[in-house]
């Protein structure tokens, strides 16, 4: 039972059930789509070759096990745990007394996330590095089940949405598209709606909260990383009513994009093609909608380790890596079919981190910072316009 059951038990169990699968070069030459579950439930349909990737990765997924499991052997269980370690992660600078043996676990680590935390330890992994252990330290332990009783049977706009939005979350899944399933997603995130009033409930949040679910090994521990991902990863304002922060993030990756990958930004400029026609989904969502499961945990590995800046790496890549194409496309319709596309194929996710990594270059936490407190006026200056003429309009209105 995904969300429920022992995590280290569902993931032993479902990697039993998943075939390894052997294509003929007959199949392969005749392109035959195929449909199976991968390790979080989803149906992946793609051809021969996408399967072959598929089992690739699986394997890699092994043998990464195996060196986090060499490690705990070697450094201790919990070695990553450190709070030197995770102040480096945090991005916090370093002091000269720090050992050498501590800057070297820091290292590793980062490499270590980087190539994929094994599926098994991601929960703890997770739950600690984010600062979501932390979170939910500082409250009682009855935090969550007394928020979720206190809210029971509540009814504001937030909540609608949430039921609205409920069977359009990942339909067909085996565990999320069911009552149950419902139940525990709705729980969530109308527990946080109450929890900040300002974010309230935000469309994305329920892809981002189903994938919390399924990785978590309870419901209340995704409501935690759910929390921390909102009020310390992300940037602020992201979900709120005018989605002031998505706004920003959209402004910056336009200047990015433009930095690191000028020749495809001046092309799309001139074809009139506005960057955020894809990338505010990509960031809403955090790339859940888009990429397959694995890839996105990936992502997400790097997200609760280094920060949001890894969402701008990613973003970056998958224009990167189909600049040829991009820069052959004389119609918006077709960047967006390329892009779409390219994002739902993308099964390996060595892939997708090489280029965002290896070919986009360096990218401070700090730079980004800039970044945005330099778009936030305009964005503001917009965003104030825009309510100025919906109330405008509404005065005509009544006037008429």
């Amino acid at each position: 039972m995904f969300g429920i059951q022992s995590r280290r038990d569902l993931t032993m169990e479902l990697q039993s059930q998943i075939p390894i699968l052997r294509p003929s070069i007959h199949a392969r030459r005749a392109n035959i789509v195929v449909k199976f579950q991968d390790l979080y439930g989803f149906t992946v349909e793609g051809n021969v070759d996408d399967v072959n990737v598929l089992n690739e990765v699986r394997e890699k997924v092994r043998n990464q096990g195996r060196v986090w499991w060499a490690l705990e052997a070697s450094k201790g269980a919990n070695w990553y745990l450190q709070p030197e370690i995770l102040l480096i992660g945090d991005g916090i600078a370093l002091k000269t007394s720090l050992k050498i043996s501590t800057l070297t676990n820091a290292i590793t680590l980062k490499r270590l996330i980087r190539k994929g935390i094994p599926p098994i330890l991601r929960p703890k992994v997770w739950f600690s590095l984010s600062g979501a252990a932390k979170k939910k330290s500082t409250v009682p332990e009855s935090y969550y089940s007394d928020l979720t009783k206190a809210v029971d049977g509540k009814v504001t706009p937030a909540t609608r949405q949430i039921d609205h939005d409920l069977p359009r979350t990942f339909p067909g899944h085996p565990w999320l598209d069911t009552p149950e399933g419902h139940a525990a997603l709705r729980r969530v995130l109308v527990g946080y709606s109450f929890r900040d009033s300002d974010v309230g409930y935000c469309q994305g949040l329920n892809y981002v909260a189903a994938l919390l679910l399924l990785v978590m090994k309870t419901e209340e521990d995704a409501f935690w990383m759910l929390a921390v991902l909102l009020e310390n990863v992300l940037v602020r304002d992201c979900y709120t009513t005018n989605l002031s922060g998505c706004h920003v993030e959209q402004r910056v990756f336009k200047d990015l994009l433009s930095q690191k990958c000028p020749r495809i930004a001046t092309h799309l400029d001139d074809m009139g093609f506005d960057v955020s026609l894809v990338a505010t989904e990509w960031f809403l969502c955090l790339f859940s909608k888009s990429f397959p499961s694995e890839t996105t945990l990936r992502v997400w590995d790097v997200l609760f380790y280094e920060g949001a800046k890894v969402l701008f790496h990613a973003a970056l890549a998958i224009f990167k890596m189909k600049e040829n194409e991009l820069l052959m496309t004389h119609q918006v319709g077709d960047v967006i079919n390329i892009l779409q596309k390219t994002s739902h194929q993308l099964f390996d996710p060595d892939e997708l981190l090489t280029v965002a990594f290896e070919k986009i270059g360096s990218m401070t936490t700090n730079t980004i910072s800039k970044q945005r407190k330099k778009q936030e006026p305009a964005v503001m200056a917009e965003l104030d316009q825009r309510l100025r003429r919906l109330n405008s309009l509404k005065e005509t209105g009544k006037n008429t």
